[in-house]
């Protein structure tokens, strides 16, 4: 046997190769040492590949913090450019002009005077901005809002996940490292009574 150690079987219950909805493998569940390694050489290269599998775990983690971070600014936005663009649909011809400012940058405002529109501009990213009719304002804003609220339960439900799997990794590499613990110290015992009897059959 390889000191590499075997394959890493899925969790119990679960066919090989299985994973969550968005394409995460299960962690192995390691109920039995004796199915992951058979002798003390094997426990080395099956420790480095759990631990491998935590890493990447981690690192999906840390990804989908920052997207869930992103999503938490992104929201907001998607929000109050919806609402205004459904108070701007309640206006009609006879309305009088609405006075604001708008953001010219982070510190610079200017003073706007908005008269009953059926048109609004939104910026769609990378620079880009273009003209809708408001109802179709409307449309794409609820669907950004929509998907990027489930985008974010997604987010979350993986993350739920994959703290389960680096549990469930971190308990199979304690196993692991516990049995080859209870090994060596058989075999240590072993060598004792080995070394007793060679006394004991040796003439006084």
């Amino acid at each position: 046997m390889s000191a590499q150690g075997k394959e890493a079987a899925p969790s119990s219950g679960k066919e090989a190769g299985a994973t969550n909805p968005r394409g995460i493998p299960y962690a192995p569940f390691v109920d039995n040492v004796e199915d992951y390694v058979t002798s003390r050489e094997e426990v080395e290269g099956t420790l480095r590949k759990f631990q491998e599998m935590i890493s990447k775990y981690q690192f999906m983690e840390l990804n989908l913090q920052r997207r869930v971070a992103g999503l938490d600014d992104k929201m907001p936005d998607i929000k109050k450019t919806l609402e205004t663009v459904r108070f701007l649909k309640t206006r009609t011809e006879e309305s009088d002009p609405i006075e604001t400012t708008f953001e010219l940058n982070e510190t610079l405002y200017a003073k706007a005077s908005v008269p009953p529109t059926d048109e609004v501009y939104l910026w769609l990213g990378a620079n880009v901005m273009l003209s809708y009719p408001i109802d179709e304002a409307e449309t794409l804003l609820e669907t950004k809002l929509s998907a990027a609220k489930q985008s974010w339960a997604n987010c979350q439900e993986d993350l739920d996940f994959l703290r389960e799997q680096i549990t469930t990794m971190e308990v199979a590499i304690a196993r692991v490292y516990n049995w080859d613990v209870v090994q060596k110290r058989k075999e240590k015992a072993d060598e004792e009574s080995k070394g007793k009897d060679s006394g004991k059959s040796q003439p006084g």
